[in-house]
């Protein structure tokens, strides 16, 4: 597999299709692909599953997304925050589904989906509604809930760089989901601050390789 260089993220999300599971990263805003996500609201695919940290912020990225209308379902761990009105107001009036998953098993989900594990045991979650409906084990005398890995036909990230191979590195805080992301997708979409010759980058900073990236595109100059 050869990885894309795109000319513009336009080009970088064409043929993702409707009813899709999108994964994105980010944390809050840290390290989310917004260029990205502007050009999937551009591209017009609808009915998505959308899988990220937290359910948008303010009116920009992932907020912007559903309040086109375009999300029918979102899975996530934070879906409210001061300033995820967005959401919130999708929520209350029944125009938009939600699914909670805690945060380290969001991660682990999609591990899973990336190693080829079918299924874990993981004791968060006992006891709670997150459970309900769920195979519960007792092991070693501690409760545990089966949980099933969250596969992406599409992942959105954001990293600092990427060479012409589309070896990925990040920045900081802005690593979060990425690389467990890149690994759980049909197709994986980087957004980078810089593309660099191969060879340039350091191998032993290289978190996402080449093998898990379908496109990479340079994200514009912001002012």
């Amino acid at each position: 597999m050869t990885t894309r260089i795109c000319a513009d993220v336009d080009e970088a999300v064409a043929g993702i299709e409707d009813g899709s599971t999108v994964l994105v990263g980010g944390f809050g805003m840290a390290g989310m692909p917004v260029d990205l996500i502007d050009a999937l609201i551009r591209q017009g695919a609808t009915d998505l599953t959308v899988v990220s940290n937290n359910a948008g912020n303010g009116d920009t990225g992932l907020a912007a997304l559903l309040a086109k209308g375009r999300v029918r379902k979102v899975i996530c761990s934070f879906p409210r925050q001061k300033d995820s009105w967005v959401f919130d107001d999708l929520y209350r009036a029944g125009r938009i589904e939600l699914e909670v998953v805690p945060q380290g098993n969001l991660a682990e989900r999609m591990r899973a989906a990336g190693a080829g594990i079918g299924a874990f045991y993981c004791p968060t979650g006992v006891g709670t509604l997150l459970a309900e409906g769920k195979e519960t084990r007792e092991i070693d005398g501690r409760g545990y809930v089966l949980e099933y890995p969250i596969k992406g036909d599409v992942a959105l990230i954001g990293a600092h760089r990427a060479d012409r191979m589309g070896n990925l590195v990040y920045r900081k805080t802005a690593r979060n989901f990425g690389p467990v992301m890149a690994t759980a997708a049909t197709t994986v979409i980087a957004q980078v601050r810089e593309v660099v010759e191969t060879g340039t980058l350091d191998p032993e900073t290289v978190v996402t390789p080449s093998i898990y990236v379908d496109r990479v595109v340079q994200e514009a100059a912001h002012a």
